[in-house]
């Protein structure tokens, strides 16, 4: 059975992304933040995961520099975990799984959660990959390009 590579070997960069954030926690604790959650004990309610694997995925998210710890914003001892901009750039990573669960795994009369634009008050449309000119881009008019 082959050996799984280290993030610093992989070449593909969805391995190397999996190999950070495609734990289910990590993803959790992620999306919790961009709802809007910062506190440890917020998220562990939320999530109802265990205190040390919390620890070591708000750690872990930390020092990948999509987390950052401040102060809380109420002047309290407490701290704050809050998305760093390369945390901000995960949203359509979490959009996209979101909705790729909401069209295949519930069905039509099951009760799940929307996401909703806070402008129109409307679902968010679904996210379709474009190609220059605006057209839709499917898998089949895409290839991966080796690049050194």
């Amino acid at each position: 059975m082959p050996q799984h590579k280290t993030s610093s070997a992989q070449t593909c960069p969805v391995a190397r992304s999996l190999d950070l954030i495609g734990d289910r926690w990590m993803l959790l604790v992620v999306r919790d933040a961009f709802d809007g959650v910062q506190r440890f004990g917020d998220f562990q309610r939320s999530l109802g995961v265990a205190r040390n694997i919390l620890s070591d995925r708000l750690r872990r998210l930390v020092e990948a520099d999509i987390l950052q710890v401040q102060p809380a914003s109420d002047g309290s001892a407490y701290q704050e975990y809050v998305l760093t901009e390369t945390g901000n750039n995960l949203f359509p990573i979490v959009v996209a799984l979101r909705q790729w669960g909401e069209r295949h795994l519930f069905t039509r009369s099951e009760e799940h959660s929307l996401l909703i634009d806070k402008r129109t008050r409307k679902p968010v449309p679904f996210m379709t990959l474009r190609n220059e000119k605006g057209g839709a881009l499917s898998a089949d008019q895409t290839e991966v390009k080796k690049v050194s």
